[in-house]
């Protein structure tokens, strides 16, 4: 599939690979995410324009300090981003990326809600180009980039145990206790899962994969799930509950490039990052089904989709649609498409 036949995207990606994956401080800068998901959806058109107002926002790339030589002391060291950023471009540059993201993805695994899931997010995308188009520079520095902002916002979740039950994952998944505290950023949220009763034990409920492929459809069946949920419950925080679908589908659409030995904790691991966000931000009760919107209809719905969310304007609902469009593709539930423009009605458009 030729998603770029026009070079957009290397063009937009040599644009956004001279900023920071960071801005403000500590937002995540989401153009190379949008502009991909925008590519492939076929509104290439827009992507330009739409990068002329998202890079007004951004900081420019930091600058590599010292090479990282021992890499576990300078993980989640958000200082040495541009430290990780040339470390990840030394080792594409020697090794096949296939080669590299192995080596690197079981190492940044239990650190998955790094910078609000964003670093899994990113590679999500880059890794969804490599997989299917001409591994140009920019892609692979794409790669690169995503690679190092995750190892250098690296975050561990509390209390973590993998799946050891039986529960669905439409059960599993409302079942997942929230936080008493629902204030502050995500770094202060994710932190009181420690005290939270019942977090461990509803993370092992869900039901245990019976081999490698079936990891991979229960991670299939975690990101549908999610995102009808949030079609009734994304009210709690519009955008940040947009994490808890987009962060398993990114390490759904990076399965195919990993050795199928790490299906399995790859799938645990998505499962506890929307679990967490479930958790830290999701609303005691969902919106009652008379205020909900519906989703375009039609042989043109999921292109109308995306259309809409572009023309919104704002990344989270570009990247929501995105994976809403996965799902529908998949079950043909025209609640999915619903949730996306659920997402454009609960997040600001962007200015």
């Amino acid at each position: 599939m030729a998603i770029d036949p026009t070079g957009v995207l290397d063009e937009a990606y040599e644009r956004l690979h001279r900023t920071g994956p960071e801005f403000d401080g500590w937002l995540s800068n989401h153009g190379p995410m949008a502009v991909e998901a925008m590519t492939r959806a076929g509104q290439g058109e827009s992507v330009h324009h739409w990068l002329d107002d998202y890079v007004r926002r951004l900081d420019d790339l930091p600058k590599a300090r010292e090479p990282i030589v021992g890499w576990r002391e300078a993980l989640g060291d958000e200082r040495r981003i541009g430290d990780w950023i040339e470390l990840f471009t030394r080792e594409l540059a020697e090794a096949p990326w296939r080669e590299v993201l192995a080596s690197w993805w079981p190492r940044l695994l239990p650190g998955i809600v790094a910078g609000a899931t964003h670093g899994v997010i990113r590679v999500g995308h880059a890794v969804r180009v490599l997989l299917d188009q001409e591994p140009t520079e920019p892609r692979i520095a794409e790669l690169a980039h995503g690679l190092g902002y995750w190892a250098a916002r690296w975050q561990l979740l509390p209390c973590v145990l993998e799946p050891a039950g039986r529960l669905p994952v439409s059960v599993a998944l409302e079942e997942i206790p929230r936080i008493a505290d629902q204030t502050g950023g995500i770094v202060a949220r994710v932190g009181r899962l420690a005290g939270l009763d019942g977090w461990s034990t509803a993370l092992a409920a869900l039901r245990v994969p019976s081999g490698i492929d079936d990891a991979r459809t229960l991670l299939t069946e975690l990101v549908d799930t999610a995102t009808l949920r949030y079609r009734t419950h994304g009210h709690g925080s519009g955008v940040m509950l947009v994490h808890a679908v987009t962060a398993p589908n990114a390490v759904l659409r990076t399965l195919p490039a990993l050795p199928r030995n790490l299906w399995g904790q790859s799938m645990a691991a998505a499962w506890a990052a929307s679990a967490a966000v479930t958790s830290v931000y999701a609303p005691a009760t969902a919106a009652e089904e008379s205020t909900l919107p519906t989703g375009p209809d039609g042989p043109d719905a999921a292109a109308e989709t995306m259309a809409r969310a572009v023309r919104h304007g704002d990344e989270h609902a570009i990247k929501f649609a995105d994976t809403a469009v996965d799902t529908y593709a998949r079950t043909g539930d025209p609640r999915a498409l619903a949730a996306a423009t659920r997402a454009t009605q609960l997040i600001e458009p962007l200015a």
